[in-house]
């Protein structure tokens, strides 16, 4: 079998905190909703999670 060298990851080891996630994702989800016209099924899941959160 042939020699393969050891993986090294470039990129730090350090996680994404979720606020800065969420503002990268945000402008896609939008542009999204309005391209496919889906803002009610958006308004409909919302209110299910909220729903269920506050159980």
């Amino acid at each position: 079998m042939a020699f393969t060298a050891p993986r090294t990851s470039t990129r730090p080891s350090s996680r994404r905190h979720p606020l800065v996630a969420t503002a990268m994702v945000l402008p896609l989800a939008a542009l999204l909703v309005v391209v496919f016209g889906g803002w009610e099924a958006v308004v409909t899941q919302a209110s299910s999670v909220a729903v269920m959160l506050g159980r």
